[in-house]
């Protein structure tokens, strides 16, 4: 028996076997939960749908999550896909995008079309999401999203993404507490730098990455797996008390106050 049997997962976001949606559409779906998958309409063929056939997923639909209309075709084609049975119990937004020029340079230069375009994709598709799911979700269910560390502190070059997922941290708490009467838990995981196709877009990442195992406590990056244990206990019933949290998975990174690599 697994921790998901006979649940239902919709997964918006995933790009390629690198990305940290795909570690969690794999932990999932070894726990025993159907899996489904959402994403820009441009990846599906090519990158999406041979994962999730990888995984017997059949459940696989482009969305623009700027459009209103195209988020709610989607979860429309999943009631048609379920029938009358239709409930979804885990709901993960790993979603988030900002113009590269508003990732490298002085934060202070961001445009403010730049800045509206990182706040709509990275923090208000969470609510956005959330809204046309709620009819199908259960008592028991569980949305979980992505942030970072940089939502938080400083962190030289990710300037309006940090903002962005701090808006995002924000919408988790906001949700938990209009869902939370219906049984519906809302978290997100925080996790350390992880090679992934929208890590490469960030200036110095590979300099940041590099150096994470020398100061994180636990002397080891991160990957896709590790986040993907954590989303499986958000998931389950072993997190039934838990909601409106950032929970970290970053080898203890975000404990430390100067970070330094032994010398």
């Amino acid at each position: 028996m697994g921790l998901l049997d006979g649940r239902r997962a919709l997964i918006f976001g995933v790009a390629n076997d690198h990305s940290i949606a795909w570690g969690i559409a794999k932990a999932l779906h070894d726990a025993g939960a159907t899996v489904g998958f959402s994403s820009v309409e441009s990846l599906i063929e090519r990158r999406v749908r041979p994962l999730a056939t990888s995984l017997g997923a059949t459940f696989v639909e482009p969305c623009d999550v700027q459009d209103d209309a195209q988020i709610a075709r989607v979860f429309e084609r999943w009631r048609e896909a379920h029938g009358d049975d239709a409930g979804l119990h885990v709901l993960v937004h790993a979603l988030a995008f900002a113009r590269r020029e508003d990732l490298e340079g002085a934060f202070i230069d961001t445009s403010r079309e730049g800045f509206a375009l990182a706040l709509d994709v990275s923090a208000y598709s969470l609510v956005a999401l959330t809204r046309a799911a709620r009819p199908l979700l259960r008592r028991g269910s569980s949305v979980m999203t992505l942030t970072y560390y940089g939502a938080e502190k400083v962190v030289a070059n990710y300037n309006v993404m940090g903002v962005a997922k701090a808006a995002l941290e924000a919408s988790v708490r906001y949700l938990a507490a209009d869902l939370g009467p219906d049984g519906v838990r809302v978290n997100a995981i925080s996790a350390g730098p992880v090679r992934t196709l929208a890590a490469a877009g960030i200036s110095g990442f590979k300099t940041m990455y590099g150096q994470f195992a020398d100061v994180a406590p636990l002397r080891s990056n991160i990957g896709i797996d590790d986040v993907g244990g954590t989303a499986l206990y958000l998931a389950s019933d072993l997190s039934r008390q838990v909601t409106g949290e950032v929970i970290y998975v970053d080898g203890g990174f975000n404990i430390l106050g100067v970070p330094a690599p032994e010398g």
